[in-house]
Parts: C-alpha cells; structure tokens; sequence
C-alpha cells in the first residue's frame, strides 16, 4: 500500500512538473520571438517579430502585438530589451505578463514604427490566436467576428485553424466565416456558388445582411443565386417571425386569461373584486425575473433553467 502510495505521489509530482516546464516553454518562446524586434533596424525586423510571434499561436504574445499595434512597444537601446510602455512613454512594462518594470529613467527609448502591411499582419496574427484558442466560446467568437467583416486578411490564419479545429460547431462557423471571405474576393463562379449556398444554409440575419452586401457586384449564375437565396432566407424569416408573435401572443393571453378567470371566479364567489390575485400574479412575475438575474450573476452556465428554478419559486412566494 506505501509502495503505491509513494508511486502515485511521484507521478503526480512529475505530471505537475511536467506542466509547469512547459508552461516556461511556451513563455520563452514567447520571449524568443519578441527579441527579434531588436535583432535589426527598420521594418525587416519588425516583420520578422510579428511573424515569429504569430507562428508561435499563443495568447501570450498578444500583449505584445497589442501595443506595437498602439504604438507602444519600445526599444530600450542600452541593453537591446523590447519593453511596453504607458501613453506618456514613462513606465516600462514587461511585453510578455504586463507587470511594471520600472521607470525608464534616463534611458534611450525608441518607439517602434510600423506601417500599413504591418498592421495587417499583426491582424492576422491576433485573429489566429483567437481562432487557436482552447476556450471553444472564443473560437466562435472569432469565427463570427470574421465572418461579419469578411476581412480577406484572415483567410489564412483562419485555413489554418480550420485544418487544426476538431469540434463540429466552430469548424461550420468558421467554414461560414471562409465562405464569406470568398465570397466578397473571388471571381470564380464555382467558388461563389458553393460561398453563397453555404452562407444562405446559415439562414439568420447575419446571413442576409453578408448576401445583401454582395448584390450587384458579382454577375452570372452567381448573380442568379444570390437572388433566389435572398429572396429565400427572407421568406424563411418571414415565417419564424410569424411564428414568434403567435408564440408571444399566446404566452401574454394566458397570462391575461389567468387574470381575469381568477377575478371573475373571486367576484362570482364574493361579489366584491379582489385586486390581490393581480398582486399573487405580479408576485410570481417578479419572482421569475429575479432568478433570472441571479443566474445572469452567479451562475450564467444555468440561464435556460432559469423558468424551471423560478416556477416552484413563484408558488412558494405568492402562497
């Protein structure tokens, strides 16, 4: 039983060491990429940094491509080290956790300048950061952000995720975010077909808004397709809000006919109207709306339980 024991504690210990080992890893690679910065002059170097940075795909180098995006990652001449600064250029912060380091004194700082191709890459590589990530909300996050700019930028970081993602949603939202791309560049109309077609079978109004933008800048039997898958999604949309204000119609009526029975049954029986049951009803109402804001702030994982967790709640209030 010791033996065990013993074993069990020794791998836990290298399993916990093994981790932390690679969280140094990732960070000096992190660290490795942004000296590049300093390793030459003028825009060559810097190119260099951001795609070293990008290739490494961890989130850690955002703070870095944030403030050489800003303007406020700086060259500390005197030793070479690549640091970020505040707006005022007085504080010195670490490029890879953020922490303060110190003033710069009487350092010679130089601000690092970049240009528009830059700022597109820097784009890229923060998009492919984001679309990498292992918290699957902010890959669909990401997806949807590009798919509603439709930025051309993003196709590759964005091919690249694709390749890599293995959970079916965020691969269709992101394939969506490709087809969108394609659809506002590529004047193949094999290509703009199968974009149209896959954007159209989202359905939504994101949806429509992406083929809208698209009417009259491409011609053919793309063209055609447009229309048609247009003319489609409105129809479907058509029929969903139809159905949403019978749906709503129906819950506000039934609220209204417990009213009024619960009036009618209490004046029959009294032959005075009792305005307390509208009370019980505004009771239960506000009992539903608090649950809902206590998930919201405690517990938002449980906010489509919220009606299960508020109904036995609004008896036991309003008895």
């Amino acid at each position: 039983m010791a033996f065990r024991f013993m074993t069990r504690v020794f791998l836990l210990l290298a399993m916990l060491f093994c981790m932390a080992g690679f969280g140094k890893a990732d960070e000096a690679a992190v660290r490795t990429a942004i000296a590049k910065f300093a390793e030459g002059k003028g825009y060559a170097s810097i190119e260099a940094g951001v795609d070293a940075l990008g290739a490494t795909a961890d989130p850690l180098a955002a703070t870095a491509l944030n403030a050489l995006n800003d303007g406020l990652l700086v060259l500390r001449k005197d030793d070479g080290q690549i640091f970020v600064t505040d707006a005022g250029g007085a504080k010195l912060m670490d490029p890879v956790t953020g922490e303060s380091v110190g003033d710069a004194g009487g350092a010679t700082i130089e601000k690092l300048k970049i240009k528009n191709s830059i700022r597109r890459k820097i784009a890229a590589a923060l998009s492919g950061m984001t679309l990498l990530a292992k918290d699957r909300s902010v890959r669909l996050q990401a997806a949807s952000t590009i798919f509603a700019s439709a930025d051309p930028a993003q196709l590759e970081p964005l091919d690249k995720a694709i390749a890599q993602e293995m959970d079916a949603g965020v691969k269709m939202r992101m394939n969506e975010a490709r087809a969108a791309i394609l659809l506002t560049t590529s004047k193949d109309q094999t290509v703009l077909s199968a974009s149209i077609n896959q954007i159209a079978a989202r359905g939504d109004r994101d949806a429509l808004q992406a083929l809208n933008a698209q009417v009259g800048k491409i011609d053919g039997e793309a063209a055609t397709l447009l229309t048609n898958s247009i003319a489609g999604i409105n129809n479907r949309l058509q029929i969903w809000n139809a159905g949403q204000n019978i749906w709503y119609g129906i819950s506000l009526g039934s609220v209204l006919l417990l009213a009024a029975i619960g009036l009618a049954i209490t004046f029959g029986v009294m032959g005075v109207i009792n305005m307390a049951h509208g009370e019980m009803v505004m009771l239960g109402a506000y009992t539903t709306f608090v649950v809902q804001q206590f998930l919201i702030a405690n517990a938002p994982g449980l906010i489509e339980w919220s009606l299960a967790f508020a109904l036995p709640l609004a008896f036991l209030v309003a008895g």
